[in-house]
């Protein structure tokens, strides 16, 4: 097994990882990002998203984690990791462990002061793995999102 930086070759099978996530989190129909998007923003002169892939010897990509740079008036430059993901078959082989500290050592050598991610209030095993491994959970915060028809309501109400 081994981690490596994701190219452009490998959105199909990080789509279809992502894919996997949402039917993992109950919401399979959610995905509407396609290959092309992946391959457009993740790969231009100004990358909006970037990738670790966990490939096993045999060329077939099992994990991922993607992540993109995000500005704290706090800290300065942070990390977003979006999503880390194993497939279900490797999960329990820490194959996990070893995207998340591949993440974390990106971290060290950008120099920065956070990285940050989300976790569902129901996924324990990723809360416990999280605690033990010095993370801290955020009780007090709340996560807010505006979807397309919120923006399009939005807007339309200030017309």
């Amino acid at each position: 097994m081994i981690i490596r930086k994701g190219e452009k070759k490998d959105m199909p099978a990080v789509l279809a990882l992502v894919k996997e996530l949402a039917v993992f989190e109950k919401e399979p129909e959610a995905v509407v990002v396609t290959v092309e998007d992946l391959e457009r923003d993740g790969f231009g002169e100004n990358p909006l998203f970037h990738t670790f892939v966990a490939e096993k010897n045999d060329g077939h990509i099992v994990g991922m984690a993607l992540y993109y740079y995000r500005y704290s008036t706090w800290k300065g430059r942070t990390i977003h990791l979006e999503d880390l993901i194993v497939t279900e078959a490797m999960r329990g082989t820490g194959l996990g462990l070893m995207l998340y500290s591949e993440i974390i050592a990106q971290g060290k050598r950008d120099n920065v002061r956070r990285i940050e991610w989300n976790v569902l209030d129901w996924n324990t095993p990723a809360i416990d793995f999280y605690e033990k491994s010095g993370a801290r959970i955020l009780t007090d915060w709340r996560v807010v999102n505006m979807d397309e028809n919120g923006i399009e309501t939005f807007l339309n109400s200030k017309k």
